[in-house]
């Protein structure tokens, strides 16, 4: 009876939620394209050809390098997310040691909190969301001031969708969802798995065995807050409530074709450059240029050895499929720009065009995170007995830009201008690139025919408003179509005239 209890709990235990069930192998399949190296290896991603036995399928799949795009673009997003650092204002929380020790260490683990919201938005890349959970240790403590004595304060952690197995909502009267359930997997040592189980009134803690296939309850605490201090933090939403969408779901299968076209440029060199010798069972053959054949005496003449050439894909059109799948990647990512290792055949507006794309998936995924971590903040708050009155705010516009093409632009500008005006607004246009301050480029100007601040914004409203006139020459009647404010100052300064 004892032993049918622990198989009904480890039945229980090890209910999981039918969304987990739907995209469990598709989350381990973008997980593997996100860390490559073995794991990539290990899910078995190559083709297995017809008649492949298993020996030869396993040393195709050690010998098949992995172009690794979903880490880089990722990357890519990360280092321009991070690039400037939130703001904080932290309302009427104090920042005592308690706030202090866990902006430097905000998961017991030695990570900061920067760098614990920085692994947050790589995860929920990869898999479209991912869940964060504030909890603290229960202590016996009658005052936030004993809790503090004790170095008892929050902490987070990160809970990735392959280890949270089951959770439930519940719609409140005002139209609000609350999570009602929700149940992680802590830790796996063997065939011993340790479950968190939260409720609004309860935490509990099973060891569930997969060998025996029992489960044990070892712990149940009493939930002190009122309510599951999980914050599910979105990449971008889906249609499904607690289901986002990955960065990388359709580049990872672009990788995974990559991946076996890099295997068929493995196979056709060896085929080229190794072809096939057919010979019958008896017949001894050495290994090596210049090796000795031997038949045997009465062998038929038609049964004599041969060379066998396969007519190998030419290697140049797999990689100009390559090639091409490279271009779809950046394309999906809006990472053309930024992610090019050769010069880009791109306009100036299509490059532009892309950079806006990016900049704009940029903010969508900044407000995803700001929203997360002010609920992350209440949550901290509530364990402090105080209400949140703070914000926290992420950059809300990312300076991407080709600085390189705009210097060759205004170079050509400036070789082109005359008018002392027109070239302090370049001059100024150039310092502002190199990440000048105002004072610093008024300082750096020539001192000569100083320009006021007022004077050169006014410029640019001109310059950036020109608008294309006819021009004549009083002298011969000709007439010229102006199209830029160089070509306007030139003419100008040879005599011609506005009509």
């Amino acid at each position: 009876m004892a032993n049918q209890t622990l198989l009904d709990a480890y039945n229980y235990v090890g209910k999981t939620n039918i969304e987990f069930q739907r995209n469990k192998e598709r989350w381990q399949f973008l997980l593997d394209s996100y860390l490559g190296g073995e794991e990539y290896r290990k899910g078995n991603h190559l083709i297995k050809y017809s008649l492949e036995t298993d020996g030869e399928y396993q040393a195709r799949l050690r010998s098949t390098p992995l172009d690794n795009h979903c880490r880089s673009i990722i990357s890519v997003y990360i280092s321009f997310l991070f690039r400037e650092a939130p703001k904080r204002e932290y309302g009427t929380l104090p920042y005592g040691a308690g706030l202090e020790d866990f902006m430097y260490d905000a998961d017991l683990d030695g990570r900061s909190f920067d760098s614990f919201m920085k692994e947050v938005s790589t995860w929920s890349s990869v898999f479209g969301h991912c869940w964060t959970l504030m909890t603290q240790p229960s202590v016996e403590a009658n005052t936030l001031s004993d809790q503090q004595s004790a170095g008892v304060r929050p902490y987070v952690n990160l809970l990735t969708p392959m280890v949270v197995t089951d959770w439930a909502w519940e719609r409140r009267p005002n139209g609000r969802y609350d999570l009602t359930y929700f149940k992680y997997i802590e830790d796996v040592n063997g065939s011993v798995t340790t479950i968190r189980e939260w409720t609004k009134q309860e935490i509990r803690t099973w060891v569930m065995d997969d060998d025996t296939k029992q489960a044990e309850l070892v712990l149940e605490e009493n939930n002190g807050l009122g309510s599951i201090p999980a914050v599910l933090v979105y990449n971008e939403r889906s249609q499904v409530r607690g289901q986002g969408i990955s960065d990388i779901s359709d580049i990872a299968d672009q990788q995974r074709a990559i991946y076996n076209e890099l295997s068929e440029v493995e196979q056709s060199v060896r085929l080229e450059g190794h072809p096939s010798l057919v010979v019958t069972p008896d017949t001894q053959v050495g290994a090596g240029a210049g090796a000795m054949i031997l038949m045997p005496e009465n062998l038929d003449p038609g049964l004599r050895p041969f060379m066998l050439n396969a007519d190998a894909t030419p290697v140049d059109l797999i990689y100009q499929s390559i090639s091409n799948r490279v271009k779809m990647i950046d394309r999906m990512a809006n990472t053309g720009g930024v992610r090019a290792t050769e010069v880009a055949t791109l306009s100036g507006i299509a490059m532009e065009t892309e950079f806006q794309l990016l900049n704009a998936k940029l903010s969508s995924k900044a407000d995803n995170l700001e929203l997360a971590e002010e609920q992350l903040w209440e949550l901290y708050c509530q364990y402090q007995g105080i209400t949140w009155s703070g914000t926290v705010e992420y950059p809300g516009s990312f300076n991407i830009r080709d600085t390189g093409r705009e210097v060759t632009e205004l170079g050509a500008a400036k070789a082109a201008a005359t008018n002392p005006a027109v070239l302090a607004v370049i001059d100024y246009k150039l310092l502002e690139l190199l990440d000048q301050e105002p004072e610093e480029i008024m300082a750096m100007m020539p001192q000569a025919t100083p320009v006021p601040q007022y004077q050169l914004d006014t410029m640019t409203d001109q310059l950036n408003q020109f608008e294309p006139h006819t021009m004549t020459d009083p002298a011969s009647g000709d007439t010229v179509e102006v199209t830029s404010p160089e070509q306007h100052d030139r003419l100008s300064a040879a005599g011609w005239e506005n009509n």
